[in-house]
């Protein structure tokens, strides 16, 4: 065991296997991962009296957790104990290169500007599903995707969506407009009394909240519908 000013602290090695953090990430992937495993990851070791997640711990606090170890440089990553030159580089080249593929997956967002290519990304994968599913994409003030989030799920025969479900996420995101879409399982894309007042119902609370509802598909089999083309709204 090591011991730190915490008076107690578990190596790594004590760890059961499926614990570790590298086993872990290995097994299940770097999102099953929280954020003082993936430091430790980059740290690789500890110091005496320290483990790698004892390190990686005491850093996330002494920085204000990871938007203030992010803006840290390299200078100041190196006054926090244990955290030595070669431990801060790697830490501020994996800042870097998460800052670059922020940059580059802005500049990729994917501009929407009809129905027909929400419904090309969509319907692969929404029109053979066996129960309802309600989404929405969320929009920055140029019509690109910031996310695409599943607001709800339904049974066979509704799909029960709250407008707090849907203009959570544009709001999470910072979004300017949103796009909503569900499938109807029976493949026939045609609008029900339900669907009809749902989409008013979202329009309003947009209107509400600052937030646009662009539009709203219903994806069938074969077949899909535009709830503003058709002048439901």
């Amino acid at each position: 065991m090591e011991v730190s000013d915490d008076g107690y602290s578990v190596t790594i090695r004590d760890l059961p296997t499926d614990e570790r953090p590298r086993e872990k990430l290995a097994r299940n992937g770097a999102q099953s991962l929280s954020t003082q495993e993936l430091l430790a990851i980059i740290l690789r070791t500890g110091t005496a009296g320290r483990s790698a997640l004892s390190l990686a711990d005491r850093l996330l606090h002494a920085h204000g957790g990871l938007r203030g170890l992010a803006r840290a440089d390299i200078g100041e990553l190196i006054r926090t104990e244990g955290v030595g030159k070669v431990k801060a580089i790697q830490i501020a080249a994996c800042v870097e290169l998460g800052r670059r593929l922020a940059v580059q997956m802005e500049d990729e967002r994917r501009t929407v500007g009809s129905p027909e290519e929400v419904a090309d990304m969509l319907m692969p994968e929404m029109r053979d599903l066996k129960v309802e599913q309600f989404r929405v994409l969320v929009l920055d003030t140029k019509h690109r995707i910031i996310r695409v989030k599943m607001a709800s799920m339904g049974t066979l025969d509704a799909s029960l969506v709250h407008p707090r479900e849907v203009f959570r996420e544009a709001i999470a995101a910072s979004g300017a407009a949103v796009i909503v879409a569900h499938n109807h399982p029976s493949g026939d894309p045609t609008p029900s009394r339900e669907d009809r007042a749902t989409t008013q119902r979202l329009a309003e609370a947009g209107r509400v909240l600052g937030i646009e509802l662009l539009d709203h598909l219903i994806i069938g089999e074969s077949k899909w519908i535009s709830m503003k083309r058709a002048g439901y709204l």
